[in-house]
């Protein structure tokens, strides 16, 4: 009995050191990515206000990763995979100045998309995190809307930015981040539906993504 409790005991250790590597990993990268990323709009700054709008959101969401709390995560390949693909895809977008409307427009739509995102994360506060994970159910704010405001946010905003930089490529990584994002919804959700809170919440709000649709 006591060589079992030990074992688990030592078990228990190992994971918790795993939870904490991986939890530094993830930050680090984020970090990394995010300067990436700025050093290569940094020049267009002075050519439209999307590129600062973009640096905006991204340098948001660094943020709330660098400073959330953790949480009991999904660790496996599949959910370290759709974390990373849905963060950090859209940091490899590209100007390309080829607008499919006026940058007023295009603007505009960045604007909603970063207020819907930017508010749902200030709801969160040290809650949110890149990898699927149970650090608490939020209720209030955008989330009475959808369950997972953020990502609607993501998806307004990046068709503004495509919408001013019309590129194959940047279709690509845009469809590549979506579809990522109704598989991380899944993957969340399933780390969520262990909390009963989690059930009734998404009993009171019906719609995940889009309302009055899915």
């Amino acid at each position: 009995m006591a060589s079992a409790a030990i074992a688990r005991d030592l078990g228990a250790e190992r994971e918790k050191r795993l939870a904490l590597l991986l939890d530094f990993a993830e930050r680090a990268l984020v970090l990394v990515m995010i300067v990436g990323f700025n050093i290569r709009i940094l020049p267009h700054y002075s050519e439209s206000i999307c590129y600062l709008l973009i640096t905006v959101s991204e340098g948001v969401t660094a943020f709330m990763i660098l400073i959330r709390r953790p949480g009991r995560t999904l660790n496996t390949v599949y959910g370290w995979s759709l974390a990373v693909l849905g963060t950090f895809a859209p940091l490899l977008v590209a100007p390309t100045h080829v607008m499919l409307v006026p940058s007023s427009v295009a603007a505009a739509i960045m604007t909603v998309g970063l207020f819907c995102a930017i508010s749902a994360k200030i709801f969160l506060r040290r809650c949110f995190g890149i990898v699927p994970a149970n650090r608490g159910v939020e209720r209030d704010g955008p989330y009475k809307l959808v369950r997972h405001p953020i990502y609607l946010g993501y998806i307004i905003a990046n068709v503004g930015f495509l919408s001013a930089n019309a590129s194959a490529w940047n279709a690509f990584i845009y469809a590549s981040c979506w579809a990522a994002i109704v598989l991380r919804i899944r993957a969340e959700e399933e780390v969520l539906s262990t909390s009963p809170e989690y059930a009734l919440y998404r009993a009171q709000v019906r719609c995940r993504l889009i309302p009055g649709i899915w």
